[in-house]
């Protein structure tokens, strides 16, 4: 069970404090409260919390020196302002000392709440993109690509050199072939890596929130912004966003995305000013974006300002020479995560895993590994640690490919195929659409219109 967020409230107003605390515990926080500045500096010099809460006018200590001493001691924990004597003068001093906001009393309920969920959005985001850049020192930087094939040679090869530039990358493959390994790949060995690196899935967020989620809103911009939000493009200044599933993005927000990409600015939802952002933009894709743009779906001139240098990954089922290379890849990574000594897999094993079709290409192969190797009490993995593998081979068979001498019709062929896996994958998750839909390596949005073409049903 994840542990709650922890916050420091540094209050001289008993009822205040007690409301404070009252209320941040109702809501999921766990709260360390003090009654002034000079108790506040022992704690934060003992502890680190996710959030400081600090009134700003108390004696002998002041909320600024708080947020100073938070600053010096840990410097990624987020702090917010609270007073009855608001001045620009101080709201002022208050941001420049790095405060994340500042709350004028009286305040409203949902007012600091939304202002607590965003400022533990930054801290969170703060500590994975820490998180990562310690997994990525002293490595190469290319360890989670996993091959020896001269097709991913090639592919490592130009990650290497595109890395250095600061143009547009658009990265293809099929689902499950790791293009959001390419992309951190690319931040990582660039002179960005010490910059956030922002992962956005555009197939999963309502086209109604969309450009709040990329370019952030005002206060007041819609029913329920009661606060300033900041979008993921200034969330990434001066690192880089990663759009996943570009092919989902309506059209409208490819018009958005597409003058944002050539003017390098962004304007928040209700704004009436646009600012300047350095965020370099790697998209991918699992479509052909040549056909999505023939038929009207996707903007050229998007495509041809993202396609600047293309990285096209292929299926595992076109670089079998690398199963054995990354079969020994999952099986270290999962017997070191679930502490138990398994050494490999057996001959026949192998032979049964090197030979499937893999529909959900790299990331299939590693859901395989990591479920034998938690459930297996040997040192070694053998066939009957794989019982599903002969079952989830892949569904064609010679009577599929056989053309009748009068033809056939392709599309109505390729969609009886398309229904026997959809129900599949619905029998195998027991109706869940989204288990479902991450089976066979599509957005939920892309199930649901499968679904709906052929009539299927399926559990939310």
């Amino acid at each position: 069970m994840d542990s709650k967020p922890t916050i420091l409230l540094v209050e001289d107003e008993d009822s205040m404090r007690e409301f404070l605390e009252i209320l941040l515990a109702r809501n999921g926080y766990d709260v360390t409260a003090v009654d002034s500045g000079i108790n506040a500096l022992p704690v934060l010099d003992t502890r680190e919390f996710d959030l400081v809460i600090t009134d700003l006018r108390m004696p002998k200590i002041s909320g600024l020196d708080v947020l100073r001493a938070s600053r010096d001691k840990h410097p990624h924990t987020e702090v917010i302002m609270v007073t009855a004597f608001a001045t620009a003068e101080t709201a002022i001093a208050a941001m420049k000392e790095g405060a994340y906001d500042y709350l004028t009393k009286p305040f409203k309920v949902d007012e600091i709440l939304v202002t607590l969920e965003r400022a533990m959005e930054k801290r969170n985001l703060v500590r994975a993109n820490t998180s990562l850049r310690a997994q990525l020192s002293g490595r190469t930087r290319l360890e989670s690509l996993v091959g020896r094939s001269s097709v991913m040679q090639r592919v490592f090869e130009l990650v290497r050199k595109v890395a250095a530039a600061r143009t547009s990358v658009l990265v293809m493959g099929e689902s499950g072939t790791g293009k959001e390994l390419v992309a951190r790949a690319i931040h990582a060995l660039g002179d960005r890596s010490d910059a956030p690196f922002i992962p956005v899935n555009c197939g999963a967020i309502p086209d109604a929130l969309i450009e709040s989620e990329l370019f952030g809103h005002v206060r007041g911009a819609f029913t329920g912004a009661t606060a300033d939000k900041e979008g993921l493009f200034t969330a990434a200044d001066s690192g880089t966003l990663f759009l996943d599933e570009i092919a989902e993005l309506p059209q409208g927000m490819q018009v958005k995305l597409l003058r944002t990409l050539q003017e390098r600015t962004i304007k928040p939802v209700g704004a009436t000013r646009e600012s300047t952002v350095d965020v370099r933009v790697i998209a991918a894709t699992n479509r052909n974006l040549d056909e999505e743009v023939a038929e009207g779906r996707f903007r050229s001139d998007l495509f041809y300002r993202l396609n600047v240098i293309p990285i096209i990954l292929p299926p595992l089922r076109d670089r079998r020479e690398d199963v054995a290379l990354l079969v020994d890849h999952f099986v270290h990574k999962y017997s070191a995560l679930t502490g138990k000594t398994v050494f490999g897999v057996s001959a026949d094993a192998m032979r049964r895993l090197a030979g499937h079709h893999y529909p959900g290409n790299v990331r299939e192969l590693e859901n395989l590994i990591e479920r034998a190797v938690t459930l297996t009490s040997e040192r070694r993995l053998d066939t009957h640690d794989f019982p599903d593998l002969g079952s989830s081979e892949h569904p064609i068979v010679a009577e599929d490919l056989e053309i009748p001498e009068s033809g056939l019709d392709l599309d109505a062929h390729i969609g009886r195929i398309e229904q026997a896996l959809l129900r599949v994958a619905l029998d195998r998750t027991t109706g869940n659409r989204t288990e479902a839909a991450q089976l066979l390596g599509i957005s939920l949005r892309s199930m649901r219109y499968r679904l709906s073409k052929y009539g299927i049903d399926g559990d939310e």
